[in-house]
């Protein structure tokens, strides 16, 4: 298992319509997130941040996420949450999220 940071702003304004979509996630997309071998995942706010953490329980994360990536619900859900995002400038090319560098974990 790999545990996973990534952070994003929220854009201003966004909050309560971001957090009504993610209190119903469709289905499909949380159905999709489970195929693609994500676990115990979580995304919080403070300050116009959202920060996820989740683990990875799979053998290829790149496949995996472009199997996400091409799951047409998937695109739909990004459709609808990307505009009320706004990465980080200082994120790594081709990353949407910033990923995070553990710096700490205990168990």
């Amino acid at each position: 298992m790999i545990r996973y940071g990534q952070s994003i702003k929220l854009k201003p304004g966004m909050y309560e319509k971001y957090k009504e979509y993610h209190t119903s996630v469709w289905p499909e997309v949380a159905a999709m997130i489970s195929e693609c071998n994500i676990r115990n995942y979580s995304i919080f706010f403070k300050d116009d941040m959202l920060f996820a953490y989740f683990e990875y329980v799979g053998n290829d994360f790149e496949a995996d996420m472009s199997k996400m990536a091409a799951d047409k619900k998937t695109q739909e859900w990004w459709d609808v949450t990307k505009p009320m995002q706004q990465p980080l400038v200082t994120r790594s090319e081709g990353e949407w999220w910033a990923n995070l560098e553990e710096v700490f974990h205990q168990d």
